[in-house]
């Protein structure tokens, strides 16, 4: 691990000191090369700064492996093969951000100061924001494809500055542990839905759509190395990127807890389709996994909004019908006053859920000095810079269902008393 402290341009990519320096032209031309973009542009929002990033999509965290370690992020930068074994290098405080327009993509913004800025995890890191350019002509599917794999090249590229480099701190990242090792500890999982809706809204796992897929079950590590990647652009409040993925909250909080008081039994990821008999298809399979596992509970997360209540509360319940105690991470849409019903698709017999925030809740944001990634907020129709009433949904990452954050919502005082 090692950790950024301070971030700059100049004339070639190194890490000294805690100081990150990127050769900006030269990094930009190593990583994107696709001709579905006709250019980009590399700039630094730092925390604390009076900087807005508008139409934000995804955000990586730096990270390459060392000598027999084979390739991160595979499928795309490295081979389609089993990761999360070797030294994996993180560059720690920092992440490579892309912003601009998309189809399907719902307009989010991060402010790097300010109130909104305790909201998303990216107001607390060094960001490299690329802004991008398509070619006259380009598909919009091979503009998406190019600008997802040369982020993910130019998080590895910057990531290799710290090859070398004596690390900061070193994090021992245990396995997940097989049926046969059971011991006497509750077994338990995390239950990942990745958002699969088409293009433009879509989830990738080892460098294939996971749309068609059934649950399948991956290693701890398969995260920490980039296994899934983030192609979903909807709900940015309720939008999990891959630098989300890459620390996932619900892992580091098992592994955390891993060998003292419950045994990390390892991640089984799911598609949330669209159509009501694939969602209850995938949500058997995922009860009959967890089962197959020996799996004693498991902690349920979502991506999006109200379509995917269902896949939670539909999961929850086969889980529970299992024998399998399952809680789930749900973020309300109770209006801006928080008195409407907090969930579009409750579970009908599954009990434990765990609120991270309210949707709707309205939030003042002051104006900016600077803006990243356009110079209009288009969901308003304002200038990038200007103040901004906005619900919390649009700040990026604010509502995080992977369990990054510090919202939740409870019951008012004057409810208690009445």
């Amino acid at each position: 691990m090692h950790h950024v402290r301070a971030v700059r341009f100049g004339a070639e990519t190194s890490f000294v000191g805690g100081v990150l320096t990127v050769a900006s032209d030269e990094a930009a031309a190593a990583a994107f090369t696709h001709p579905a973009l006709a250019g980009v542009r590399l700039s630094w929002a730092s925390p604390g700064e009076s900087v807005r990033i508008v139409k934000v999509l995804d955000a990586v965290e730096p990270r390459t492996k060392g000598l027999g370690g084979g390739g991160v992020f595979p499928g795309f930068v490295g081979p389609a093969c089993p990761q999360g074994r070797g030294e994996t290098h993180v560059l720690r405080g920092s992440a490579v951000v892309a912003a601009g327009y998309l189809p399907r993509a719902q307009e989010g913004l991060v402010d790097l100061s300010g109130p909104a800025a305790p909201l998303s995890p990216l107001a607390a890191t060094h960001n490299l924001v690329v802004e991008f350019t398509p070619a006259a002509g380009a598909a919009w599917e091979d503009v998406d494809d190019a600008l997802r794999r040369g982020l993910l090249r130019l998080a590895a590229l910057v990531a290799g500055a710290a090859l070398g480099v004596t690390p900061d701190d070193v994090e021992p990242v245990p396995a997940a542990t097989p049926l046969r090792s059971r011991g006497g500890l509750p077994r338990v999982a995390a239950v990942t839905n990745l958002q699969t809706q088409g293009n433009f809204k879509d989830v990738f796992v080892y460098g294939r759509s996971f749309a068609a897929a059934l649950p399948t079950l991956l290693e701890p590590g398969d995260f920490d190395d980039g296994a899934v990647v983030s192609g979903q652009f909807g709900h940015p409040g309720l939008k999990n990127p891959t630098y989300l993925h890459q620390n996932h909250p619900v892992v580091e909080a098992l592994r955390a807890r891993h060998g003292r008081d419950v045994t990390l039994a390892g991640v089984v990821v799911c598609p949330e389709p669209v159509e009501m008999a694939r969602k209850e298809l995938v949500s058997a399979h995922a009860a009959r996994l967890c089962a197959a596992m020996g799996i004693d509970a498991a902690v349920v997360t979502k991506e999006g909004a109200g379509n995917a209540d269902a896949d939670m509360a539909l999961k929850m319940d086969a889980l529970e019908d299992a024998g399998i105690t399952a809680v789930g991470l749900f973020a309300e849409m109770a209006g801006p006053d928080g008195t409407g019903p907090p969930v579009v698709v409750p579970p009908e017999r599954a009990t434990a859920m765990i609120s991270t925030g309210n949707y709707d809740e309205c939030l003042r944001l002051p104006a900016v000095e600077r803006a990243l990634g356009g110079d209009r907020f288009d969901l308003l129709g304002v200038d990038a810079t200007a103040a901004l009433d906005v619900p919390t949904a649009v700040v990026y990452g604010s509502l995080n269902p992977l369990g990054w954050g510090r919202l939740t919502c409870r019951q008012s005082e004057q409810e208690n008393v009445a």
